[in-house]
């Protein structure tokens, strides 16, 4: 009788088997492509996760918000990314001269209030005005202070220890700005033989030893 049973049951586990795998064969590969939007701002959402948990595929979304993968139709795919309500759709069953689908997706943002936190350095206010009444902050206006702290020597010192003031500092960025817009459609030189750039390391190298 067991025996019997046991037939009985993987002949149906073999039959539905066949009726699935008829089923899957019977289904067309589409191209499913499409772009990923935000519901209010309407442009393309970047790494949004395309799956289809049937077959265990899946692709992530360009930067611009596009994608394009090969699925069958009738497949069940889940739209997600951070930030954004989970989406599901389904591959409908295209005509006989069609093997392309293309839609526009469109994401809710997932957004979750959290309540609201104060939080406080001291356990009371009181404790508060206690530590702000103790303490003590040196006299800046102090006139010793106000003597050292314009000391031309010592402000002398301050400004040989920079690398480079405000005009330096601009000229430097202009040339950097003025570099990378000349290499950004072409490959970077070698500064090694660039005539320019050994005239400008020796006059630096002589305004270094009058100085």
């Amino acid at each position: 009788m067991k025996l019997f049973i046991a037939t009985i049951l993987t002949t149906l586990i073999l039959i539905s088997a066949s009726e699935t795998c008829h089923a899957q064969t019977d289904n067309k590969v589409v191209q499913f492509s499409g772009i990923v939007v935000d519901q209010d701002a309407t442009i393309g959402i970047p790494g949004v996760h395309i799956y289809a948990p049937k077959s265990g595929r899946g692709t992530t979304t360009n930067p611009y918000g596009y994608f394009s993968m090969a699925v069958l139709e009738g497949d069940s795919l889940i739209v997600s990314a951070v930030s954004f309500e989970k989406q599901k759709i389904r591959v409908p069953r295209l005509s006989s001269d069609r093997d392309s689908y293309t839609v526009v997706i469109t994401l809710k943002q997932d957004t979750t209030y959290l309540d609201e936190l104060e939080v406080y350095p001291f356990p009371s206010e009181e404790m508060f005005k206690e530590a702000i009444l103790a303490l003590e902050l040196p006299n800046q206006y102090d006139i010793n202070n106000m003597r050292r702290n314009t000391n031309r020597s010592n402000i002398r010192n301050y400004s040989n220890g920079l690398s480079m003031g405000a005009e330096g500092n601009h000229q430097y960025y202009m040339a950097q700005q003025a570099s990378a817009y000349n290499h950004k459609f072409q490959p970077n030189s070698i500064s090694l033989l660039n005539p320019f750039a050994w005239s400008t390391f020796i006059k630096s190298l002589k305004k270094r030893e009058k100085e």
